[in-house]
């Protein structure tokens, strides 16, 4: 039987993110280039890159480059001589969107196909494979379905999938709302985020739908209760959205799915991680404890009543309770018992693991915290919509029993349910080392005719061995145990013994500080070698690509360079248009989504829950801003447009 490596993939805003990302369980890190990234913010020097690099290849981790921006003409020399300097930092991949990089002379690096790209479809994943590219992040609406039409039509390119983290509401790469109405570019690396924004939906007639709510602001992804089915599917490699996101937050996520990824495997034979080591962790990773404006699987299994986030775009965290009773400078709760929602989210109620490694030690004893009745404590935020449906805020100042103290008591009453979007406790415990990373080891000692030798063979197969040269004497008492305690002290090394095997033709005295010297070295020896051992795949593009499947390209396409014309002509596209960027069209669809605003209210052909009164087309307004908003019921979809 065929067992497929399943990679996770974490973010890295930079150098500590990552560092942590790989101590926390990722398989692989990605991290924003110096420039050209599709997270502008979140750039990373090539020095930073590069000690990122030789700390994630000791655990057989990779780390992807993200060159995920469309570029313009004066800018591709630039991009290919920083492909080259990632190439020798020893980044594992790039990331990219713009098609016109690879018509330049990059580093024999595989390529990714950036979400950017638009990759919905088995056609188009069919042809990045046919492209020579290695992996594929696809659309993040995908069903379970489609994504097994595509793994079927591209069974040779790994297939990357989102699983954790905050939701585009556009199909990324088509998404020109941010440029139009900020001038800033999603497409290279800006965006505004303007679908967080409050805006006001009117109908034809100019009737109010609703006023001043989010109305394009999703919840966050979380698919971990569907991991297996979504390797089924076709998905290798799992991806936890957060190029902007803190150190603690890919901390607990990382670990969360790290466990959960380790359950799968534990009990189905036909998947194993694909990086090497352990990690231990200090804490109980819980995905609601992190920035998150609610959960949704997204449409993995079917279009969900609730994906969206209408009251606001900010973080709500984990549920605690209803206000029962309120006083001058306190607020009892009850019902903590429970979430209010009566369905609530699988994905919001965490599976506890316990860490595996092989020795006690302080990382093995995580502290526990209750998800279901988080205890409040001073120092937590805590959050509600107050009576004009905005999200309010204060700060614990003490707890006694059900009664919480605010440092300023906001104006609250009975009924008001409250969320806790800062624990205290939890942030502290990620503020401090909070996992270790380990590959395990065996030590063999034994005598040779000179002398002594020591044997170290880790996990992933690479083996150093030491001689050292000593006159023997016999040992007044049993050296076993000695020998096993000064051989078992790897410090801040990335090993920990897994067995220590001593084999000697008589009791030997040997000096503790000799094996001391002896541990130092092999281990010295066996870093050198996971340097000399790791090696990127080689890689080759086919010398007669493939016919582009559509023959005219509008500024969809996003070409913003003579580079990436000339692919596309190449490969047959007979008329192509510059970007919006380049030359901003007069009646453009800013924005193509699943999400359906008319399926929010109960307004749905497809599944009516109410009688529509409105007349079509509606339009959205933010301050003097109209946008038109039209429904391709038959495809399910909804378009913003100028």
């Amino acid at each position: 039987m065929t067992v497929r490596a399943i990679e996770l993939v974490s973010p890295a805003r930079d150098l500590e993110c990552g560092i942590e990302a790989v101590k926390h369980g990722a398989d692989a890190v990605y991290i924003g280039a110096p420039k050209f990234s599709a997270r502008a913010a979140a750039g990373n020097s090539i020095d930073e890159i590069r000690q990122l690099c030789d700390f994630a290849h000791v655990f057989n981790v990779r780390v992807y480059a993200a060159l995920n921006t469309i570029l313009t003409d004066d800018e591709l020399i630039e991009a290919e001589r920083l492909a080259w300097r990632l190439y020798d930092a020893g980044v594992d991949a790039l990331i990219i969107q713009d098609f016109g990089l690879t018509q330049m002379s990059l580093p024999p690096l595989p390529l990714h196909a950036s979400t950017q790209m638009d990759n919905r479809t088995p056609e188009k994943v069919r042809l990045l494979q046919e492209l020579g590219f290695r992996q594929a992040v696809l659309a993040r609406e995908l069903s379970l379905g489609e994504i097994a039409e595509v793994s079927a039509a591209a069974p040779d390119i790994t297939l990357e999938a989102f699983v954790h983290g905050s939701l585009c509401v556009s199909y990324s790469g088509r998404c020109y709302l941010s440029a139009a109405m900020t001038g800033r570019s999603a497409n290279r690396g800006e965006c505004a985020q303007c679908c967080r924004l409050p805006y006001t939906l009117l109908d034809a007639d100019g009737k109010v739908i609703i006023a001043n709510k989010h109305l394009l602001s999703l919840k966050d992804l979380n698919r971990s209760d569907a991991l297996e089915a979504m390797m089924a599917a076709g998905v290798s490699s799992f991806k936890i959205e957060g190029r902007l996101k803190d150190v603690s937050y890919v901390k607990n996520i990382t670990a969360y799915y790290r466990q959960r990824l380790d359950a799968v495997f534990a009990r189905n034979t036909a998947y194993r991680r694909s990086s090497a080591g352990y990690s231990s962790y200090t804490f109980i990773p819980a995905p609601e404890k992190s920035f998150n404006r609610g959960f949704t699987d997204y449409f993995l299994q079917r279009r969900a009543d609730e994906i969206t986030s209408f009251d606001t775009p900010k973080s709500i965290g984990e549920y605690v309770g209803v206000v029962e009773e309120v006083r001058a400078n306190w607020a009892s709760l009850r019902g903590t018992k429970q979430s209010p929602d009566p369905k609530p989210n699988r994905s919001q109620r965490p599976v506890r693991f316990e860490p595996r490694p092989t020795k006690p030690n302080r990382f093995q004893k995580p502290v526990r915290f209750e998800q279901s009745t988080p205890d409040v404590v001073a120092g937590d935020g805590i959050v509600f919509l107050n009576e004009s449906g905005e999200l309010e805020g204060f700060r614990v100042n003490r707890v006694e029993g059900e009664r919480i103290y605010p440092y300023k008591m906001p104006a609250i009453k009975p009924g008001t349910t409250l969320y806790r979007n800062h624990s205290h406790a939890f942030e502290t415990l990620l503020s401090k080392p909070s996992a270790e990373r380990r590959l395990r080891v065996k030590m063999e000692f034994y005598d040779t005719s000179f002398g002594f030798a020591l044997a170290a063979t880790d996990e992933t197969g690479a083996r150093a061995v030491i001689a050292f040269p000593l006159v023997k004497e016999p040992a007044r008492t049993a050296p076993g145990e000695n020998i096993r305690r000064q051989l078992s002290k790897l410090g801040n090394t990335p090993f920990e013994t897994d067995e220590i095997v001593i084999r000697m033709q008589q009791s030997w005295f040997v000096p503790s500080s000799v094996l001391s010297e002896m541990r130092r070295e092999v281990i010295s020896r066996l870093l050198s070698l996971h340097k000399i051992r790791y090696c990127r795949p080689i890689v080759s593009y086919p010398a007669n690509p493939p016919a582009y499947p559509e023959k005219r390209l509008d500024y969809t396409a996003n070409i913003h360079n003579c580079k990436a014309k000339a692919f596309y002509e190449k490969l047959g596209a007979g008329h192509t248009e510059p970007s919006f960027e380049q030359r901003r069209p007069k009646q453009a669809i800013l924005m193509v989504t699943k999400h359906c605003l008319k399926y929010s209210f109960g307004y749905c052909p497809k599944h009516p829950k109410n009688n529509n009164p409105w007349k079509e087309p509606f339009r959205l307004i933010y301050r003097d801003k109209y946008y038109t908003i039209n429904f391709d019921c038959k495809n399910c979809l909804m378009t913003v447009s100028q």
